[in-house]
């Protein structure tokens, strides 16, 4: 019976392992609190403590085809909190990663067969914290590569990035009138250092923000034309009572429209198939990108 048990436990093991080498669709969640997650968090006024009431609802539970990238860098089985290990320094729930990857399957319009998240959102982010030398920048591209080299791929397996940040921008109208060229600065980078200048990027509109300067913020990202980048927005949807972070069942809408807006997007990208034949795609999707980079700078 013991010997059974052994060869089972063998047998899903390297299932697993095998499921995770097969991997074709990589996407990166970065930015601020409301890509972490804060659905569900409730906040104790008398302690001051916060906890993650527990609560996962259809849309966000597992899928034996979706994995994380830990803290490690170790593919393991998604579940929420994705970002638990992630932004370790705040108290994480329910965000829109989950509901994203499982409405890609419910949809089958993105042509994905196993999933892999790579979450680096850290929440109370200036986007300031994100330019390109910075640490949360350096560490989000080592995962993504990271995460790419696990799965034997060149880099062609990541297929987007989902970016949700700005709420920390309101505060200063410096900061706020700045947002857009610094953004695109920041899409600009990130393409070049992942050698996809055409990587498709679904940014969020942010419902809420810290300071008084809300609506230049989305007045900024809703101004963004880059090629391959769509925006979908986050106001009308409800927030917890700290009038700032998503609530759950708002967490899995935003995951439907981000997965509407990247199964869209698809047509009009430079495949990922087509990026894998040989060198002299990517070497013009780099030349393309250093042409846009010299353009805009």
């Amino acid at each position: 019976m013991m010997m059974l048990f052994v060869l089972l436990l063998s047998l899903a093991s390297h299932a697993s392992s095998s499921k995770e080498q097969h991997i074709n669709s990589i996407f990166i969640l970065a930015g601020q609190s409301n890509m972490a997650g804060r659905g569900g968090v409730v906040n104790n006024t008398i302690t001051g403590v916060t906890t993650w009431d527990g609560v996962v609802p259809p849309e966000c539970r597992p899928n034996p085809s979706i994995f994380r990238l830990s803290a490690n860098l170790t593919w393991v089985e998604a579940r929420e909190p994705l970002h638990a290990d992630i932004d370790v320094e705040k108290t994480n729930g329910i965000g829109p990663g989950m509901p994203f990857a499982n409405a890609l399957f419910a949809n089958r319009a993105a042509n994905t067969d196993t999933i892999g998240l790579v979450p680096c959102a850290i929440g109370g982010t200036n986007l300031s914290e994100w330019e390109r030398g910075s640490f949360l920048y350096r560490q989000m591209i080592g995962r993504a590569r990271a995460a790419s080299q696990k799965v034997n791929s060149n880099g062609d397996s990541i297929r987007g990035l989902l970016w949700y940040q700005g709420e920390s921008d309101t505060t200063t109208r410096e900061d706020a009138e700045s947002y857009k060229a610094r953004l695109e600065t920041f899409f600009g980078d990130l393409r070049l250092d992942l050698q996809y200048p055409l990587l498709p990027i679904i940014q969020v509109a942010i419902a809420s923000g810290s300071g008084p300067y809300i609506e230049i913020i989305r007045e900024a990202q809703l101004g963004v034309e880059l090629l391959n980048v769509r925006t979908v927005d986050a106001k009308g949807l409800t927030l917890e009572p700290d009038n700032l972070h998503l609530t759950t069942p708002s967490q899995v809408r935003l995951g439907d429209m981000l997965a509407d807006a990247y199964s869209q997007l698809i047509p009009s990208s430079i495949s990922n198939h087509a990026r894998s034949k040989g060198c002299p795609c990517l070497i013009t999707h780099f030349v393309i990108g250093l042409l846009w980079k010299i353009l805009t700078t």
